[in-house]
């Protein structure tokens, strides 16, 4: 199956300055994320029962202003975890990764390139923990209960996630294990080889694991936090939503990084991604323990 032709820019403007795709997946993420966490807090349903009783733990104001705290979480610490993860630790030590591409020479030899996002390379795991210092910074400042704020917000977490891997796509990057399925692709055409000075990923036909995280870590893990918050009520324990998504997130993306080909570092299979998952799992074996300290409350 031919991978489509796409061009990393949807719009030049003049000289350097461009629209990207990429950043219109960030754009798109973070506005959804915002419109449906509004829309989430305005439904009185979900909020009708102890210990809310009508009222839900934040205001739509409220959601409107962490946001732009949110944007710069992911931003900061999406770019800082990508040159501390990869362009640093990892590829300082097992340099012949896939996923080193020069790395971290570039960023010794031009600082710039530390906060050249422009150019890809965001970390989720950098970009979660930067929203997670900007909600306990703005729970503790409004007097919002983190736990509770937290849960609402990993519920649309995927959206963004959705939207992230598809920029991946369009991007040709973080291209899959070489394979023979009938929906293998060939990531390498004239604007791969345009903006990469070759092709990465070679000529043999490979797994679009971008398209694998889309489907897992985006819209099966959404399905699965909304059936957890609208059928079950699962809101009404606190950390019991944040436990979900960050178990979800890792099982999923151990299972895409069984066909990633992109940064596989220990014994020839175990890779970053699967390693980081590690502590998402205890964090989220610690939120779920929370969660049955605290039952929910009689109604």
């Amino acid at each position: 199956m031919a991978y489509p032709d796409f061009d990393p820019v949807l719009i030049h403007l003049f000289g350097p300055f461009s629209i990207r795709w990429y950043a219109l997946a960030y754009i798109a993420g973070l506005g959804i994320g915002w419109w449906y966490l509004v829309r989430m807090v305005r439904e009185t349903g979900l909020w009708r029962n102890p210990p809310f009783s009508g009222k839900p733990p934040v205001t739509a104001e409220q959601i409107g202003d962490f946001f732009v705290w949110a944007t710069l979480g992911v931003i900061i610490g999406g770019r800082l975890g990508y040159v501390l993860i990869y362009g640093t630790f990892f590829c300082g030590i097992w340099g012949t990764s896939p996923a080193c591409y020069g790395l971290p020479a570039a960023y010794i030899e031009d600082p710039v390139n530390i906060i050249a996002a422009w150019h890809g390379g965001m970390s989720f795991h950098g970009g979660l923990l930067g929203v997670a210092i900007a909600l306990l910074l703005f729970s503790r400042k409004h007097k919002i209960d983190a736990i509770r704020f937290g849960d609402i917000v990993a519920t649309v977490a995927p959206i963004g996630l959705f939207f992230g891997r598809i920029a991946n796509f369009i991007n040709g990057e973080l291209w899959g294990k070489v394979t023979d399925v009938p929906w293998a692709m060939v990531f390498c055409t004239q604007n791969i080889i345009r903006t990469t000075g070759g092709c990465p990923a070679g000529t043999l036909p490979r797994h679009p694991s971008q398209l694998y995280e889309a489907a897992m870590e985006g819209v099966l893990l959404f399905v699965i936090l909304q059936i957890s918050l609208r059928v079950f009520r699962m809101q009404e324990r606190p950390g019991l939503l944040i436990g979900i998504f960050l178990s979800g997130y890792g099982i999923f993306r151990a299972i895409a990084e069984i066909f990633r080909d992109s940064d596989t570092v220990y014994f020839g299979w175990f890779s970053v991604g699967m390693s980081l998952s590690i502590p998402m799992w205890i964090a989220a074996a610690y939120f779920l323990w929370y969660a049955w300290r605290h039952p929910r409350s009689p109604a």
